[in-house]
């Protein structure tokens, strides 16, 4: 089973510094946040926030290692207790932010190398859970992954995700950015991916296996080229098929 109820949340990563926020705000049901961490300085995260309070789009911290100079797509082997505070520490700056415009955050969700390390990672997956735990939030991750399963056990609450423009593996996790086939350029081939989503819950993997993806939001990378013309291809593909396309 995919996207129950032909409802589907629009995601994209913005406040980074890179790509057109503004555009992709008008697009997208959720945005996730940077925190300073791997992209964005305190005034663009703040205009971000206040763009998305303003269009009522639902605001996550997207929280990351410490790497300005790598985005944050190096994996760091940090101590637990260095990735808790980190975590937790990127979520109150950005809570700060948002509240100032009279908004909220609403979920977390890791980036880059740090959401690909826990869907394996148990140690780091677990220090996740613990840092969206203490802070109240949903967790925003992959389906199967290691760190759904153990939010499971820790009775957080899980927003399943999907990628409209990246490669998937037979095995249903993302292809290495390293890799050939892990970036989906294309704006036909991105939107007649979330339709297939929409409407089948499979997604097809880069050698054509068909994967069941079981999601409740679908991520448009804000800096992923022609990401702007991507996101209005699919708002214009699950309008003709009459998906509702909100926050859930």
């Amino acid at each position: 089973m995919g996207l129950s109820s032909r409802v589907i949340d629009l995601n994209a990563d913005l406040g980074e510094g890179v790509g057109h926020d503004s555009a992709m705000i008008t697009l997208v049901t959720s945005a996730n946040v940077a925190c300073g961490f791997h992209a964005g300085t305190p005034r663009e995260l703040l205009a971000t926030c206040r763009e998305a309070a303003a269009a009522g789009v639902r605001i996550g911290a997207q929280v990351s290692y410490p790497d300005l100079s790598g985005f944050g797509r190096r994996f760091m082997d940090l101590a637990p207790d260095d990735l808790f505070a980190d975590i937790v520490y990127q979520i109150g700056a950005l809570r700060a932010l948002t509240e100032s415009v009279g908004a909220t955050v609403e979920y977390v969700k890791p980036h880059g190398a740090l959401y690909n390390a826990v869907v394996h990672h148990t140690t780091q997956a677990g220090v996740v859970v613990e840092a969206a735990a203490a802070s109240g939030l949903p967790l925003m991750c992959l389906p199967g992954s290691e760190v759904e399963r153990i939010a499971g056990s820790a009775d957080v609450p899980v927003i399943r995700e999907a990628f409209a423009d990246r490669g998937y593996t037979p095995e249903g996790t993302l292809v290495p950015r390293s890799e050939p086939g892990a970036l989906l350029t294309d704006p036909a081939e991105v939107a007649s991916r979330v339709l297939e989503l929409a409407e089948t819950g499979r997604i097809t993997a880069i050698d054509g296996t068909v994967v069941e993806v079981v999601a409740d939001s679908v991520c448009l990378h804000g800096d992923t080229p022609g990401a702007v013309e991507h996101a209005r291809r699919v708002r214009a593909a699950l309008a003709r098929a009459g998906v509702d396309v909100r926050a859930r």
